[in-house]
């Protein structure tokens, strides 16, 4: 295989070549956090956000980059309840790794965790940091999944994240280990 050539760099990605191939990876962090939220109402946290790349707002789980605040050495865990809160308002201490999955390998070396997160109570406004514009969105967890395919059906945005993690939680019935 031929060695990479960087096409472009800039402050969050570059863009390589190698041989026939051309790929997109993130120069300050290749893994991501996503967690799914559930309150102790028993409502989960979506958050809806305007995303450029594609045009609009999209509904997603609280995520964001491992690392994101300059310290190399976060540890997964650690920035999904910072981005818990920062997005949503929310935290807990009850929290566990559903697994690991690549976003979209063709393109990218990003990596993303998905945490489910349990018996979240609010501590502050949330809607992200300075330049975010965040809605946080409070469904019945018995009716999310319903309430999602309508915002579908409504041509809204949706994550694949989303989805993805509903699968996990349910698999696993929604519990989180008492440590």
């Amino acid at each position: 295989m031929p060695k990479p050539k960087i096409l472009y760099e800039g402050r969050f990605i570059e863009m390589v070549a190698q041989g026939k191939w051309e790929y997109v990876r993130r120069n300050n962090s290749s893994t991501t956090i996503a967690i799914l939220a559930l309150t102790q109402d028993d409502e989960l946290l979506f958050v809806e956000q305007m995303r450029l790349p594609v045009g609009g707002p999209v509904i997603e789980l609280p995520a964001g980059l491992v690392g994101d605040d300059g310290d190399a050495t976060e540890q997964p865990i650690v920035a999904a309840i910072r981005e818990l809160e920062e997005e949503t308002g929310y935290t807990t201490e009850k929290i566990i790794e559903l697994g690991t999955f690549c976003s979209s390998a063709g393109l990218t070396n990003e990596q993303t965790i998905i945490f489910l997160a349990i018996d979240c109570h609010q501590v502050s406004a949330g809607g992200g940091v300075a330049g975010e514009s965040i809605q946080i969105h409070k469904i019945p967890r018995k009716k999310a999944a319903s309430w999602l395919l309508d915002r579908v059906k409504l041509g809204e945005l949706m994550d694949g994240k989303v989805w993805t993690a509903l699968a996990l939680a349910q698999r696993r019935r929604w519990k989180v280990p008492v440590k």
